[in-house]
């Protein structure tokens, strides 16, 4: 296990963003556990340690951030997760939201198309105790070999829905995907009612880096 400190000064600050996290419409108590017991500071440099805190993305190298606590919260609460739900995430990026993801109790299966990124955070999760299935590569194509999946969730931002992704949903599954142009994305969540009925949700505009490959941007 990797020794990392985690203050009382921290715990505070991990207080004050969950109590921000609620005051912004975050309502799921197991989502805002997660973000309470997750070190935040543990996946930034000492550098910036003082910043793990606050409501807003950070670059972590590799033209990739960790998202915004915010972000992730509403992704995560739209995905309804329950435990033992078997989740695809499509961006493993720092990692700290397949972490949530974990806590929620799923069995996360996470792709990454950066090898450098992937290599780190693969071994970065290892040292923390965190047991996801790592996998390099096309996201954008969901990982057919492990589907059907209870839950996919997109951490970055699409041109289109993926018809991959779609297929490899359960009946009765969920995709939550940010949608849009490379600058601003309309959050979705697609429930998969039948083999061929799809009920979509629209939420509220985010931006995230651009979802890379032969079903994202090229």
């Amino acid at each position: 296990m990797l020794k990392l400190e985690d203050s009382y000064r921290h715990k505070g600050q991990r207080r004050e963003l969950v109590k921000l996290l609620r005051s912004k419409g975050i309502k799921s108590e197991t989502v805002l556990e997660a973000i309470n017991t997750l070190p935040r500071h543990f996946f930034f440099d000492t550098a910036l340690d003082s910043h793990a805190y606050e409501d807003k993305a950070f670059p972590i190298g590799e033209g990739q951030t960790i998202s915004q606590p915010y972000t992730v919260a509403f992704q995560t609460e739209l995905l309804e997760i329950k435990p033992g739900d078997k989740v695809l995430e499509i961006g493993t990026g720092s990692g700290y939201q397949g972490a949530i993801l974990h806590l929620l109790g799923a069995e996360v299966h996470t792709i990454e198309y950066q090898k450098k990124l992937f290599d780190k955070t693969k071994k970065f999760l290892g040292k923390l105790g965190i047991p996801l299935h790592f996998y390099f590569g096309d996201g954008s194509q969901g990982l057919p070999e492990k589907a059907p999946y209870d839950k996919i969730l997109v951490t970055a931002g699409a041109p289109i829905v993926p018809k991959s992704l779609l297929k490899q949903l359960k009946i009765g599954g969920i995709l939550v995907i940010p949608v849009g142009d490379r600058n601003t994305q309309k959050m979705l969540r697609l429930t998969k009612k039948t083999a061929t009925k799809i009920e979509q949700e629209a939420f509220d505009n985010f931006a995230f880096v651009p979802l890379l490959g032969a079903e994202g941007w090229r």
